[in-house]
């Protein structure tokens, strides 16, 4: 036997154990710390843009081909994109979780490649870029002048060459972007007045442009081969490029016969400006520049956001120019350090609370030496298990740590109460030890195995509940087997070298037998009576089955718990067709709101995109989005000030602004799944119908869903597509065109360089190249009078006013159009209602969308709902039988299945292992008890605690089960095994079980960042560890005397197979001869 080997070694059992936790600790150094693991879908990028286009030309010319090539690429889930009326294109690629974003990349870029000679040349100019994101923000840091020395243009740029790259150059930095007021740009203003009074045209400047701002490579003197003698060889350079605005102002654009010069300066305004200026940023009220710092995926986001916060503070940080500063208004890190570190306060108080449990029913310090010392070999040894699993420190294995310290200690408690039972019984503790551990190791290697068949399958569950799955019980099934093999070598030695015969009992050992013994004796006497009445007892379990699958489909089905993450999101949208100008008028006012909640300590900073419709997720002069984030959970403790009072106090005020809708929206609770929590519909287009019927179809799913308790009313569930946005169409005579021989290439790129800039070539400064662009100035565009102005040349060379060919009318269109898997789309995004569960709101939804829309028109889910769905119930069919199935609930029924064979060729029988199996439904019971007590819904984390409590269950079922075998094989009748097994067992599993549930009692009311998860998990398992420990101890006996009846009734009585076996059974039942229990002992 094992056990004797390191008995009689202690000392090779000690240095087990500190080897296992050495290996932790330097595991533990190199693990990364993260709020969850990387379980959203990796998204791929594809940006470019139409300079001067609207939605309709980017979504023909530009979206179509792209998509149809994109469509299908490998592992892809779905692909989204937004064309904007600004000519800005964006196409989101989102794979499956688990795929290399490296080779999605390239797969997507290769697809591409194919699709750009069918672009427009404008597009293929600009470039297509493709881009891998990543979904983890880490933090925000701002840019700002208070004394206005620096313009926006300025910190813009100033953030794009002096911070972007170096900070891009910090550990674990995935990627900085620059949010401003946009790069530098070399812009030309032209006036069509004075390029009329000069007979000039867009076409001739240019072309001016293109002809005099080249580079030059004007080559050497000297260079060889040359003759003999050459001295000397000089590089040659000259003026090429341009590189500042007096040069450019300089261009010669037409020259006359009599020498007349009409230079660039004459008929246009040039300066160092932005490329765009369709978007502003502010920080608090104040113009800024904002640098978003993405982490890299599976870095240390704790580490990173210190590393950066150095690298700004000491390095970048004194070399800001005088009048500029920089802050962190937005720091996701806080969050994750505030979760981790109540993760970390937590394990400690669950470990505490353990330990006392243990203290007072063992009441000795020796005895207790032996499961306190489990605790830190086996949660450090963890940490080794982690790194070599690939996985990182955040919430899911922090919670499986603090889950396993009442698991982990189990094992010892139960080699501890039956070695001092043996030396209470006269023997030496080297025997009671060698004794106890003949008795207990099949048990605890049953049990072992048990929580291992309970973990494992849940490690092939796909998705993002696969990957949540997947870190939280490999962690536990980690901590069992070090646990396992802690209990086979040092607590044997432990228990040898620490227990000692019983000296009398104390004040102590008097107090507790004199509440213990009577709730003893009073369950040996009612398990008796429940034993002779069996039948009775599997009448009373149907109807506890029966209970808990109807409570079970009551419950409300969610995906994750809505969190206090420390920040909220603020979306603001204005009339179709605002200007920008309007928009900041807006924020304006919201920033005098926000000030007066940062002057009340609830806000600690904010701040705001400009330009960005968070809605619909494009770029629009008409919208904006801002970020607000709370002072620290310790400085909101009142309910007044939790994230829900602030939320709906801000909502409240901001429902006052006439000039625009704002909601300030909750993020969802994993970054990368969509912007806002709640639900997201995406209804489609699949017959051509048009922009207006689908707006008509999609607001008639709102307005049908809105008289469903299920769903918010408005502006909870909105839509922001709009069919109907005012636009000027411009209708050119085209026959007209042609007699005139006007190109109508020529007016259309009259058109662009004016209204919407076109981009001509580059120019280097700052040792950075930049754009050179021209546009009409600010005045000239200010309504329609301008295209009077404008004039192109025919192809006889003659100029020919623009507003003869063409007429100008305001007619309405989409002020984008988004796409979603190739059809024209229309979001719709909404929230559940309180005491609904977000999986009753899709449900509403998807059958509201089914009685609306006609066939030509269809739905899809997208962002969480999407992944919610992948998890719900399925349809199946197997001959003609239909019937529904989730994924989760094939992975339990494979968890029990892989259980009943484990114990099946432990007891080598097919029968005996529905004792046990027999005990899971009275712990699901108290599962779905506690959470629908508490209103809570049925999300991941109650899946997880299902899964818990199958294996906690089904352990304590256990320890009564082997022991009552043994029994029986000794001679005993199948009664009195049953209920001596139980009396015997008793005392551990009520130990061991209150350890369990005080240790998450933390969880159950947890407080501050991250409490919402942690209460979920707790309710799911306290609930369920109380029922399946109060209902087990009396159901399991009764279990065990109806199946080996059968099970005798079949095949006879039941005898050992051989010698071994009958003299193992016969010092079990010597051991456990009726008497009063042993206590644990001490000197």
């Amino acid at each position: 036997m094992i056990s004797r080997f390191f008995i009689d070694r202690p000392i090779f059992a000690n240095v087990l154990a500190i080897l296992t936790m050495l290996f932790g600790v330097v595991a533990l150094q190199r693990l990364p710390i993260e709020q969850y693991p990387s379980i959203t879908p990796p998204t791929v990028i594809v940006t470019t843009s139409y300079p001067g286009a609207n939605a309709k030309i980017v979504a023909d010319t530009v979206a179509a081909p792209l998509e149809q090539e994109v469509n299908g690429v490998e592992n892809m889930m779905y692909m989204s994109s937004t064309s904007s009326a600004d000519g800005s294109y964006q196409l989101t690629i989102t794979f499956e979780i688990g795929t290399n974003l490296d080779t999605a990349q390239v797969l997507v870029q290769n697809r591409l490649a194919v699709a750009q000679p069918r672009l427009p040349a404008e597009v293929r100019q600009q470039g297509v870029t493709v881009k891998k994101q990543s979904s983890n923000i880490l933090l925000v840091i701002s840019l700002t002048s208070q004394d206005k020395t620096f313009p926006p243009i300025f910190l813009s740029n100033f953030a794009t060459l002096q911070l972007r790259d170096q900070l891009s150059r910090v550990a674990g930095v995935g990627e900085v972007t620059v949010k401003g007021a946009g790069n530098y740009s070399m812009r030309v203003w032209i006036d069509p007045d004075k390029m009329a009074a000069r007979g000039l045209t867009t076409k001739d400047v240019e072309a001016a442009l293109a002809r005099q701002n080249v580079q030059a490579a004007t080559g050497q003197i000297g260079q060889p081969p040359v003759g003999n003698g050459q001295a000397f060889q000089l590089t040659v350079t000259t003026l090429g490029r341009l590189t500042d605005v007096r040069q450019f102002e300089e261009i010669v654009v037409k020259s006359g016969a009599g020498g007349q010069i009409v230079y660039l300066r004459d008929v246009a305004r040039v300066e160092l400006g932005a490329q765009t200026y369709d978007s502003f940023e502010t920080r608090s009220g104040m113009a800024a520049a904002n640098l978003l710092v993405y982490q890299l995926p599976g870095s240390n986001a704790l580490d990173v956001a210190k590393r950066v916060e150095k690298t700004m503070l000491e390095d970048i940080g004194p070399t800001l120019p005088k009048g500029m500063e920089y802050t962190i208004p937005f720091n996701t890190t806080k969050f994750v350090d505030s979760a981790i570190t109540n993760v970390y306060s937590t394990i400690l108080e669950a470990g505490g609370l353990v330990l006392i449990v243990i203290l007072i029913f063992l009441q000795s310090w020796r005895a207790l030496l032996v499961p306190a010392t489990t605790v830190p070999v086996t949660i450090i040894g963890a940490f080794a298990f982690m790194y070599l699993f690939g996985f990182s420190i955040n919430l899911l294995t922090l919670f499986g740590l603090i889950l396993a310290i009442g698991i982990v200690v189990d094992d010892a408690i139960v080699i501890v109460e039956n070695a001092a039972h043996h030396i209470e019984n006269g023997e030496s503790p080297r025997n009671a030890t060698i004794k106890a551990m003949n008795e207990v190791t099949g048990p605890v290697i049953a049990i072992t195995f048990v929580l291992l068949a309970v973990f494992i399958p849940t490690a092939f569950l796909g998705g993002i509940t696969g990957q949540m799955y997947r870190q939280f019980a490999l962690t536990i099934a980690a901590t069992a087997v070090i646990s396992a093999v802690n209990a086979l070598t040092l607590k044997p030695a432990q228990c040898a070298a620490y227990l000692r015969p019983h000296a009398g009992k104390n004040f102590f050992t008097k107090i507790f037998d004199f509440f213990y013994k009577p709730v003893e004796r009073l369950y040996d006497w009612f398990v008796r009576q429940l034993v002779k009445v069996w039948w009775l007892v599997l009448v009373l379990f149907v109807g506890v089955g029966v209970l808990t699958t109807n409570w079970y489909r009551a419950i409300p089905t969610g995906f994750l718990p809505e969190e206090d993450q420390g920040y909220v999101i603020v979306a603001v949208q204005l009339p179709d067709s605002a200007s920008l100008e309007r928009t900041r008028e807006v924020a304006d006012k919201l920033n005098e709101v926000l000030a007066r909640y940062k002057e009340r300590g609830m806000v600690e900073n904010w701040f705001v995109l400009g330009g960005l419709s968070l809605l619909d997720g494009t770029a629009a002069p008409n919208g904006a989005t801002a970020f607000i984030a709370w002072t620290d959970w310790s400085q909101r403790t009142k309910p007044e000030e939790s994230q829900t009072a602030l939320k709906n106090a801000i909502q409240g005020e901001l429902f006052g602004f006439k000039e625009a809708n704002i909601f300030v929206i909750i993020p969802p609770s994993i970054m990368g799944l969509g912007f806002s929590g709640g639900f997201e519909m995406k209804i489609e287009d699949k017959g051509g119908v048009g922009s207006d019927t689908l707006q008509e179809r999609t607001q008639a799913i709102i307005t049908e869903a809105i008289k469903n308790p299920e769903i918010l009313p408005p502006p909870a569930i909105r839509s922001t597509f709009r069919a109907g946005v005012p636009q000027i169409y411009l209708d050119i005579d085209r026959v007209k065109a042609e007699k005139m021989g006007v190109l109508l290439s020529d007016v259309f790129a009259a058109l662009q360089a004016n209204l919407g800039s076109i981009y001509v070539n580059d120019f280097n400064v700052f040792d950075r190249t930049y754009q050179v662009r021209v546009q009409a100035d600010a005045f000239f565009r200010g309504d329609t009078r301008l295209l009077r102005r404008l004039e192109v040349r025919n192809q006889r060379g003659d100029r020919v006013p623009l507003a003869t060919l063409l007429t100008a009318e305001v007619r309405v269109g989409p002020q984008s159009i988004m796409r979603y898997n190739l059809y024209p789309s229309a979001t719709i995004s909404g929230g559940t209602a309180p005491g609904f569960s977000s999986g009753q709101a899709l449900d509403v939804m998807e059958r509201t969308a089914g009685q609306v829309l006609p066939q030509t028109m269809g739905y899809e889910w997208t962002s969480i709902a999407h992944q919610e769905k992948r998890l719900a119930p399925q349809p199946h069919e197997i001959l003609g039988y239909q019937f529904t199935l989730s994924e989760s609930v094939v992975v339990f029924g494979l968890a029990v299945f892989l259980v009943y064979l484990v114990l099946a060729a432990q007891y080598e029988s097919w029968l005996l292992p529905l004792a046990v199996i027999l005990v899971v439904p009275l712990g699901i019971f108290g599962v779905v008890a506690g959470v629908k007590i508490r209103g809570l819904d049925n999300n991941i984390y109650t899946q997880i605690g299902v899964v818990l409590i199958i294996a906690l269950a089904s352990k304590n079922a256990i320890l009564i089960v082997e022991f009552a075998r043994e029994l029986r094989m000794a001679g005993r009748s199948i009664r009195e095994a049953a209920t001596t097994a139980a009396r015997m067992r008793f005392r551990p599993i009520l130990m061991t079980s209150i350890a369990f549930i005080l240790g998450v009692v933390p969880l159950v009311f947890a407080t501050g960042a991250g409490a919402a998860s942690r209460r979920s998990l707790g309710t799911a398992v306290f609930g369920g560890m109380i029922s399946s420990t109060v209902l087990a101890v009396f159901f399991v006996p009764a279990f065990y005397v109806a199946i080996q009846t059968l099970i005798e009734l079949i095949n006879g009585p039941s005898k050992p197979k051989n010698e071994e076996e009958k003299k193992h059974a016969e010092e079990v039942a010597l051991s456990v001869a009726p008497q009063e229990p042993a206590h644990a002992v001490a000197e």
